[in-house]
């Protein structure tokens, strides 16, 4: 899952940003609103943690934008305690949820992790598929009960599968969504980690549709 941070506060971007890493997400950082709408709108996120009072381009205008745009990406704003009307314009403009500051990181992960969900269709936070059962709060998976020993990468591909279950998923989203906007993207490594999960899942659940990319869907009864 690949994340956006657009907040000018420095120290703040950083905060938001580690704990999302530590979380196990993939995170792109920006500190102004032109910036941040240009990352919105050409590189392709699971979710967008953005700040309204930004310089450049205010945060209002950068979700007004991408959603004329056709983007359609869970935005979660930051608003400021005593601007109630900032939270109204938000929402009107096409945000998901907002945070208050000051708030508690934890907030800020949790909403993220709810926003995912329900962008994806799901209600909870552990996903299932067959035998498989995911975590996405606890970053863990396990197999009828067995954990399931997950590096990160590995454990974001199967995330990634798992919030789209029974579609079609293709190399290059893999990669775009795996990877911040920095890393030496090569579609060839997607390949082995599907061959790591397989192995380690024992279960026969992540299909191969030819020409086209993978597709996660619950093992065959027999």
């Amino acid at each position: 899952m690949r994340i956006l941070v657009v907040e000018d506060d420095k120290d703040l971007n950083r905060q938001i940003s580690d704990a999302l890493a530590d979380a196990g997400y993939v995170v792109d950082r920006a500190f102004d609103g032109e910036e941040g709408h240009f990352l919105g709108d050409t590189e392709p996120y699971d979710a967008v943690v953005l700040d309204i009072g930004l310089p450049q381009m205010d945060g209002i205008s950068v979700v007004e934008r991408w959603r004329r745009d056709g983007r359609k990406m869970p935005v979660l704003i930051l608003t400021a305690r005593d601007r109630w009307s900032d939270k109204v314009s938000g929402i009107d403009a096409g945000a998901d949820d907002y945070v208050t500051k000051p708030f508690h990181i934890e907030e800020v992960l949790a909403r993220v992790r709810a926003l995912i969900r329900r962008a994806a269709g799901h209600a909870s936070s552990e996903l299932m598929c067959g035998p498989l059962r995911l975590d996405t709060k606890a970053s863990k998976a396990d197999v009828d009960g067995v954990p399931l020993k997950l590096t990160s990468h590995e454990f974001r591909l199967l995330a990634y599968l798992m919030h789209h279950m029974g579609e079609v998923v293709s190399r290059t989203e893999l990669v775009e969504h795996l990877y911040d906007q920095d890393f030496d993207r090569d579609s060839n490594t997607i390949e082995v980690f599907v061959g790591r999960l397989r192995k380690k899942m024992g279960v026969d659940m992540i299909e191969t549709v030819r020409g086209m990319g993978y597709r996660m869907r619950e093992p065959e009864q027999g």
